[in-house]
């Protein structure tokens, strides 16, 4: 197998026939080269389960997972790339805005020597001042929590070797980071840069809570950052009180009747206050997340598998 193909669905029926289509068209440039589409349902409300059935049984090439409950998008992907035989890897949407057809664009530049060639965007369609504002949080976090070169856009659109997906599955815990994976496993990584279509149908999936849910994967599973800032927030607020206690006391020599007290103690025990309830919050997010995991939270669940079904009896 030369290519496969994985894309994560969730209520995705209007829009997969036309990626699945693309797809093909593009292979047809190169008919020599063998190719797998890896179709997994993130436990979708609409007929997109019904739909890739359908595909899966009319074509041989299609592989449907059906995911008991809704995971999210990188676990998803993370079901597809135990599936996935290719010996490269190319991720894409379901909604029809990564062109998916510039496959061979992705596949000539990892051809130059790169382990993984990701989508940069030089022209977006976000409206949402809030998405927007989210990618550039991303950005500004996985800069300086986990060291990502500043000039390298890291996406869910990404060609990459199968050594490389190989060593990202082998990661187990529930709250996979596909960035930071990523990132763990090689410096090869090179952009590709693409205009982001407009969705054909429908509205994403991504909310601003789910954003800060995947930021939070980001830094708790790959950096202890959070924590050194901790350590640092405690230390200046140590400073700030030591630096307050002594305008205060000086105040108080040279003007013995004013009264500084009350406001200089509310002030000192608010910022105090504070800064132990955000530290012991990052602490606990950490702590929470070890409980998870030694519980062994599943990163999916997956309900069936349609489409060369005898390959994959592990997952029965």
């Amino acid at each position: 197998m030369d290519l496969s193909f994985v894309i994560p669905c969730y209520c995705s029926e209007k829009n997969l026939q036309y990626v699945v289509d693309e797809i093909r068209e593009a292979m047809k440039k190169r008919p020599l080269f063998q190719y797998e589409i890896i179709l997994v349902n993130d436990n979708s409300k609409d007929n997109t389960k019904q739909l890739i059935e359908k595909m899966a049984t009319e074509d041989s090439r299609i592989i449907g997972v059906n995911f008991a409950k809704n995971f999210g998008q990188p676990n998803a992907l993370l079901a597809g790339f135990r599936i996935a035989q290719g010996k490269y890897v190319m991720t894409s949407d379901d909604d029809g805005q990564t062109p998916v057809g510039m496959v061979w664009d992705f596949y000539d530049k990892i051809q130059e020597g790169y382990d993984v060639v990701c989508a940069k965007y030089t022209e977006t369609t976000q409206k949402s001042k809030v998405r927007r504002l989210g990618t550039e949080l991303n950005e500004f976090m996985m800069y300086h929590m986990i060291d990502k070169p500043k000039n390298l856009r890291l996406s869910s659109f990404f060609m990459a070797k199968k050594f490389v997906i190989k060593e990202v599955v082998k990661y187990q815990n529930a709250y996979p980071y596909l960035a930071g994976l990523l990132l763990r496993t090689t410096s090869k990584i090179t952009n590709l840069e693409i205009s982001q279509r407009e969705r054909r149908e429908g509205n994403s999936g991504y909310t601003f809570q789910k954003l800060i849910k995947l930021w939070m994967n980001g830094f708790t599973a790959f950096s202890v950052k959070p924590l050194r800032i901790g350590i640092a927030l405690g230390f200046g607020s140590s400073v700030i009180g030591f630096l307050v206690a002594i305008i205060t006391l000086i105040r108080k020599l040279v003007i013995p009747t004013i009264q500084v007290g009350y406001t200089s103690q509310i002030a000192i025990q608010l910022i105090l206050g504070g800064l132990i309830l955000g530290v012991l919050g990052i602490i606990g997010e950490y702590v929470g997340r070890i409980y998870m995991c030694i519980n062994r939270k599943p990163q999916y669940v997956i309900e069936s598998i349609i489409g060369r079904e005898k390959e994959y009896e592990e997952f029965d």
